[in-house]
């Protein structure tokens, strides 16, 4: 099993990898349906890379698990 990457993303490589815009991505955090960002410091967030990579192998898991339907 690879190692999970421990490498921090700011919102511009966060929106490099899924294809939502800033606010879109805020608004599924608050919905429970985006990983949460982590505090870097004043003004400053970042998302762990592994969370947002779990986050888009459940997205093809779910789709694939529907059209097998």
């Amino acid at each position: 099993m690879p190692e999970k990457s421990q490498r921090f993303l700011r919102l511009a490589d966060v929106q490099r990898l899924v294809p939502y815009s800033r606010s879109t991505i805020y608004l599924k955090i608050s919905r429970g349906e985006f990983p949460s960002p982590f505090d870097l410091g004043a003004r400053a967030v970042a998302w762990l890379e592994s969370d947002i990579d779990e986050w888009i192998a459940a997205r093809i898991a779910n789709k694939r698990a529907m059209v097998a339907k």
